[in-house]
């Protein structure tokens, strides 16, 4: 397993991390991803270079939490937002 830095904004920080936040809302963490999921997250961001770790962990969260019957607007509009930036329909991807 590999250990991957993750930086994540949450819509309500306190249950990630009661203090420490900075000015934009930002948790930090760590988290170890199994070798398979950890390669193809790797194999995503080289053919979509306008994609990030940060990026593709963000959409992913937003996404899980959205189909699980989260309704949040802040989730929602993360989610879209990090789905269709306008890089993203440039470039295709």
């Amino acid at each position: 397993m590999h250990l991957v830095d993750q930086t994540v904004a949450t819509a309500d920080q306190r249950v990630l991390a009661p203090e420490g936040l900075d000015e934009s809302g930002t948790v930090s963490f760590q988290t170890q991803l199994p070798q398979p999921l950890q390669q193809a997250m790797v194999g995503f961001v080289e053919r979509c270079p306008n994609w990030d770790q940060y990026r593709l962990v963000q959409a992913a969260i937003a996404g899980f939490l959205i189909q699980n019957g989260v309704e949040s607007r802040e989730i929602t509009r993360l989610y879209v937002g990090s789905m269709f930036r306008r890089e993203s329909l440039s470039q295709g991807v």
